[in-house]
C-alpha cells in the first residue's frame, strides 16, 4: 500500500485508508494550536475515531480551542489538553509527570513531536540552551524519554518527530551548540541544527528500542501555506540568505513548492499510522513516502547512526540510566 502515495496524497485520503489503525488508538501531539498544520492533522485524525487524543501546547487557552473544535465535530472522541512549554525542562518534567500519573491512560500508542519554532532571534531557554535547539529537540527528547514506559506499554508503540528539509541548513555544532553566546548566531543554521537533531533522535530511538517493538520516524511536511511557523521571517530578505547558505541547486531555485494544509498534514498521518513502513524504522519521510537520498534533499549528517549515537550520549547521562537530562557540554 505504501508505494502508491505521493505529494498529491491528502491527509483525508490517508485517514480513510488507515482507519483500522487509527480507531481506538491513544495519541499525543505536541504543538497543537489554531491555524497550524497540527490543527488540521488532529482534526483529520479524529475522523478515524481514536479512543483518546491528547493535545499538548504551551498555551492552554489556544490548545483548548482546538480541543473544543474536535469535540464539537466528533463528540465520541475523547480529548485531553496538556500544558507544556518545551523551552523549559521544568515544564517538560511537569507535563510528563501528569501523563505518567493518569491512571486511566495506561499506554500511549503514538507520540507526534510536532511543536517547533523557526528562525527566531537569538535567545536562550530558561535552562541556558539556544532556543531552537532547546525547544525543537531537547524539550521533545526529555518529554519522550520521561513517558517512554507508557509508550512501550502499547501493543504497537510509535514515535514521530516532525523535522524538515531545513535540516540541510546545518549539522549538529558539537562544540558550540549555543553559537558562542550568540556572537556567531545565524537563525537559519540554528533551525537546521534543531531539525537535524529531530532526524537523529528518530534513528536513535529505532536503534535502541526497535528490538522491543518501537517504531520511530521523522518527516518533512513540506512548505505549508498559512501557518504561523514563519512569523519571525522577512522573506524578502530571508530567501536571499537561504540561497547563500545552501550553495547548491535547491538554494538558488525560484522559491519553494508550497502545500496547503490538507497536503501538508498528510505525511504526519502517514508516519503516525501507516502499517506498511516497519522495515524503514528510523526513516525520514516526505510526500507520504520514504525520502530518496538521491533525488530528495536528505543530508548524510542527519542519517548517520554515528551522529545519532553521539547526540543521544550528549543529551543523556553517561550510563543511559534514569531520566535523560540534557547537558550543555559533552
Amino acid at each position: 500500500m505504501a508505494h502508491k502515495y505521493n505529494k498529491e496524497t491528502t491527509s483525508d485520503e490517508l485517514v480513510k485508508d488507515f482507519a483500522p489503525c487509527i480507531k481506538g488508538s491513544v495519541i499525543i501531539t505536541t504543538g497543537v494550536s489554531p491555524g497550524g498544520v497540527s490543527e488540521h492533522f488532529v482534526r483529520t485524525i479524529a475522523r478515524g475515531e481514536p479512543a483518546l487524543m491528547i493535545f499538548a501546547g504551551r498555551s492552554v487557552e489556544k490548545t483548548q480551542k482546538v480541543a473544543d473544535t474536535v469535540t464539537a465535530e466528533h463528540p465520541n472522541v475523547k480529548v485531553r489538553v496538556l500544558k507544556v512549554d518545551l523551552g523549559s525542562l521544568a515544564s517538560v518534567r511537569e507535563a510528563a509527570a501528569a501523563v505518567n500519573g493518569w491512571a486511566d491512560v495506561p499506554y500511549v500508542d503514538v507520540l507526534v513531536n510536532n511543536a517547533a519554532v523557526m528562525a527566531v532571534p537569538y535567545h536562550l531557554t530558561s535552562d541556558g540552551f539556544e532556543s531552537q535547539f532547546g525547544t525543537n529537540h531537547l524539550g521533545h527528547f526529555l518529554f519522550t524519554n520521561l513517558i517512554i514506559d507508557k509508550i512501550m506499554a502499547s501493543k504497537n508503540p510509535r514515535i514521530v518527530n516532525v523535522s524538515s528539509d531545513g535540516h540541510r541548513l546545518n549539522p549538529i555544532r558539537w562544540d558550540d551548540l549555543n553559537f558562542d553566546g550568540g556572537k556567531t548566531y545565524n537563525k537559519w543554521q540554528a533551525y537546521g541544527q534543531s531539525k537535524t537533531a529531530n532526524m537523529l533522535f528518530s534513528l536513535s530511538l529505532a536503534e535502541r528500542l526497535g528490538p522491543k517493538g518501537l517504531l520511530a520516524f521523522s518527516l518533512h511536511p513540506g512548505h505549508v501555506m498559512g501557518t504561523t511557523l514563519g512569523a519571525h521571517c522577512d522573506w524578502s530578505v530571508d530567501f536571499e540568505t537561504l540561497h547563500k547558505l545552501l550553495g547548491n541547486k535547491d538554494g538558488w531555485s525560484e522559491g519553494f513548492s508550497l502545500k496547503d494544509k490538507e497536503h501538508g498534514a498528510a505525511t504526519h498521518v502517514f508516519a503516525a499510522y501507516s502499517p506498511d513502513i516497519k522495515e524503514h524504522n528510523g526513516g525520514y519521510f516526505q510526500d507520504s513516502r520514504l525520502a530518496d537520498p538521491y533525488n530528495d534533499i536528505v543530508k548524510p549528517w542527519a542519517t548517520s547512526p554515528i551522529e545519532a549515537d553521539r547526540l543521544w550520549k550528549l543529551n543523556a547521562p553517561a550510563k543511559d540510566t534514569g531520566n535523560p537530562v540534557p547537558r550543555k557540554e559533552a
